[in-house]
């Protein structure tokens, strides 16, 4: 995501705001996996890596989940070490715009983290985009770390397909994590720092909102 100061886009988003508010504050009834792990006895870090549209929504939304210790904005996914932000919106690196989850596993389990990145967090059946976001830099990705992260992911998006809770198909790939570089630090807690930005808004705000409303078991603040 640009700098703010570069984000022309912020005026078109403000005429039709009503459009993409719409689109961000629909919450998705989204069952819980049928196949999880199992929460860990006692406190144990562990880590999970999404993809989903601008890393300033996904990073606020997961900011907010009990048991998540902290969440980092980055690129994952592409050829290049190292990238920097002008170099992975030209789309020429194959990174995504990413967010890097640290959470207790005895407090919230990496099936809770999925089941919220497919109903609040993005939208899994957009190819290529979210929202006014467009380029394989917003992709939809789930880079799994583990045999059993990728056994969970798989089940869960085929069990999602199964229920046809989606009515479009879901596109996110599950793809195994190689690297993730940290963003500039103008990109982190980008959504907390700067609320009262028209992209944040009316983007951002409303998926931070569904996740208290949908899930207030989850929610922290």
């Amino acid at each position: 995501m640009p700098k703010a100061s570069l984000r022309i886009v912020a005026l078109v988003l403000i005429i039709f705001s009503a459009v993409f508010s719409c689109r961000a504050s629909s919450a998705r009834d989204v069952p819980a996996p049928a196949v999880d792990e199992s929460k860990a006895p006692s406190p144990r870090k562990e880590l999970a890596f999404f993809a989903g549209g601008c890393f300033w929504g996904v990073q606020a939304v997961f900011q907010h989940v009990k048991g998540v210790i902290k969440v980092t904005s980055g690129y994952s996914g592409g050829t290049v070490k190292n990238p920097d932000y002008e170099e992975v919106s030209s789309g020429t690196t194959g990174h995504a715009e990413s967010v890097e989850v640290l959470y207790d596993g005895s407090q919230v389990t990496y099936g809770d983290l999925l089941r919220i990145f497919f109903s609040v967090a993005h939208d899994p059946t957009e190819l290529n985009r979210q929202g006014p976001d467009e380029g394989t830099q917003y992709r939809s990705v789930i880079f799994y770390t583990t045999d059993e992260q990728k056994h969970i992911a798989e089940a869960y998006i085929a069990q999602l397909g199964q229920g046809k809770v989606f009515s479009r198909p879901i596109v996110t790939q599950v793809v195994a994590f190689t690297a993730f570089y940290n963003a500039e630090n103008y990109h982190q807690n980008y959504a907390t720092l700067h609320p009262d930005n028209p992209y944040i808004v009316y983007n951002d705000a409303p998926k931070v909102a569904n996740l208290k409303k949908e899930f207030p078991e989850l929610y922290t603040k």
